[in-house]
């Protein structure tokens, strides 16, 4: 209430009527002004440069000052291009948000730039005041107005304060999450401005919660006690935080809400809020199980044909998946342009660079070793080491980081407890169709059926006419190029580098020997159920502890099921 009668009681406001009456009173005998007096006014009159003017030339000075400019000026600088008006205010704002204003070197002029991309020789200059294209400029040529995080926070909340209104639902609603972490006057004049006109109900939500947390202070119990109601079981981090303040003891042994009844209903309310968060808890966790299963599953799927088909323990698995991660990053710098069609491109690649490696280690290696297994574990695994060497010989040790198009950037929110990100949904999807391209190609090409021939039995298939050595390679192509297409989705997780593969191979062969070895449905199910059990027993045992348990656990289902959830029948299982 007070806050309201210090805005109403004119520390903005014009002359009160008395003012007025004593002006006019004031005047000197005859009604004549003295010339100096005259002049003062003249003078004072005269608009204020920059700051008040609303034409372009003097909005580009104002931006100017941003040059040379401390942080707490910047802040004072952006609240004057607020104040002018001008129709620019917000994508200068947003510009120096997004680290897109720049001051040439020559003429210490300011422009906002097209993009900052590093990999950029030139630089597109735009006008602050019309966002017109003025030229290029090379980066050396300019310097990047910077910001620190109170600047930055500042900008989202008046670039909010613009999209507020904004002709977009969803743009409105982001602005209003925005406005409502920050609670001050102006930001809640805002938004009782949009109560009375808002009609998408999602933002009108938010508001209503805004402005029900305001309510929190006011003077009448029941008023608190009616806003507590309202923001039962808002999962808002604000409301948590506000009622948890509402309960909590004060210095003197008492509380910071005085009133019982209003204790008593934020009690209840946290509980509401707090149980809720826990069952979107358990549900993320088990999203995330799902995203890191669908990487398992992927890696697992080549080992699971070439190990069930040839009885091969390839430990150079994860290194054909690190070639198709490196296979990611050449082709995005191949096509810098065209990032978003670049991810689609590097997955046959990917399979074709990871596939015909796979084809020609079979060829010189593998196919000397057959029937021994010992040897061919040793012989594969120095495979790994040749392979790391030689992309740390081309690439150096250092990571490389792929970028991620705009198509998968973002995230899903579904509300505020509860969001994913979009790239961990597109490798769930992505591994699903990749299980059931492998299906496909199984259960109704040539290949597959000689697959399937050789597996159940070799001699036989021999016998029949099926050349098995051309199956033997053409089977350790296929589960080679899987790998590689495991290596795109994992670019999109994690940087590539030359360890990329140790990271997942003990984890790949666990999945393996849990579904079942040569069983690709064993594969998915014992991949996203290891994936889930890893995320859950996070929480509370730690990543590495969490792992040998999961170990722990599956060495005592192996002595039960040595062939594991799903095993071979027939005479495909006279040889596992």
């Amino acid at each position: 209430m007070e806050r309201r009668g210090i805005r109403a009681g004119g520390l903005g406001g014009g002359r009160s009527r008395e003012a007025t009456t004593a002006g006019r009173a004031g005047r000197f005998p005859g009604g004549r002004w003295p010339a100096w007096l005259l002049l003062a006014g003249c003078l004072a009159a005269q608009p204020v440069p920059a700051a008040a003017q609303t034409g372009d030339d003097a909005f580009r000075a104002l931006v100017g000052e941003f040059a040379g400019a401390n942080f707490r000026q910047k802040e004072a600088i952006a609240e004057r291009l607020i104040a002018t008006g001008h129709g620019g205010v917000r994508d200068v704002l947003t510009a120096l948000l997004e680290d897109r204003l720049f001051e040439r070197g020559d003429d210490h002029q300011v422009f906002v730039v097209e993009s900052n991309d590093e990999r950029l020789t030139a630089y597109q200059l735009l006008d602050p005041a019309t966002l017109a294209r003025v030229e290029a400029a090379a980066p050396e040529q300019l310097e990047r107005i910077i910001t620190n995080n109170r600047l930055r926070r500042f900008l989202r909340t008046a670039i909010a304060r613009f999209d507020a209104s904004g002709p977009d639902p969803r743009v409105r609603l982001e602005a209003v999450r925005e406005l409502l972490r920050r609670l001050d006057d102006a930001n809640l004049d805002v938004l009782r401005g949009r109560a009375a006109v808002e009609t998408d109900p999602d933002v009108a939500y938010e508001i209503e919660t805004a402005l029900s947390i305001e309510a929190l202070d006011d003077a009448d119990p029941q008023t608190r006690l009616d806003a507590v109601e309202r923001l039962s079981g808002r999962l808002n981090p604000v409301v948590h935080n506000r009622l948890s303040a509402l309960v909590a003891t004060t210095d003197d042994g008492g509380y910071a809400e005085p009133e019982e009844a209003v204790r008593a209903a934020a009690v209840d309310a946290l509980w509401q809020i707090d149980s809720r968060r826990n069952v979107y808890s358990v549900i993320e966790t088990v999203a995330f199980g799902l995203s890191l299963g669908s990487v398992l599953v992927l890696v697992a799927i080549g080992l699971a044909i070439t190990f069930g088909v040839m009885g091969v323990i390839n430990m150079a698995h994860g290194e054909l998946m690190m070639l198709g991660a490196y296979t990611t990053y050449v082709v995005q710098m191949w096509m810098p342009d065209h990032i978003g069609v670049s991810l689609l491109v590097a997955v046959p690649a990917a399979f074709a660079v990871a596939g015909s490696a796979g084809v020609l280690i079979e060829r010189t290696v593998i196919r000397f070793l057959y029937g021994r297994p010992l040897e061919t574990l040793l012989a594969t695994f120095g495979v790994s080491l040749v392979l790391q060497q030689l992309v740390r010989s081309v690439f150096s040790a250092n990571n490389r980081a792929v970028i991620t198009p705009a198509w998968m950037s973002g995230t899903l929110r579904f509300n505020e407890a509860f969001s994913l990100t979009y790239n961990r949904v597109y490798i769930v999807l992505f591994a699903l169709v990749v299980f059931a391209l492998v299906l496909a190609v199984l259960r109704y090409t040539r290949l597959g059926l000689d697959i399937r021939a050789v597996s159940q039995n070799r001699a036989m298939a021999r016998a029949m006419g099926v050349r098995t050595e051309r199956v033997d390679a053409m089977t350790f192509g296929l589960g080679a190029g899987i790998a590689g297409v495991a290596g795109v989705a994992l670019t999109q997780l994690t940087n590539v580098g030359p360890n990329l593969g140790q990271s997942y191979i003990v984890d790949s062969f666990m999945v393996v020997v849990f579904g079942g070895v040569g069983n690709l449905w064993g594969t998915l199910i014992g991949g996203m159920s290891l994936g889930i059990v890893n995320k859950l027993l996070e929480p509370f045992a730690g990543a590495v502890l969490g792992k040998i348990l999961v170990l722990v656990a599956l060495i005592l289902f192996i002595q039960r099921h040595p062939r594991g959830l799903f095993p071979q029948t027939g005479r495909a299982a006279e040889n596992t």
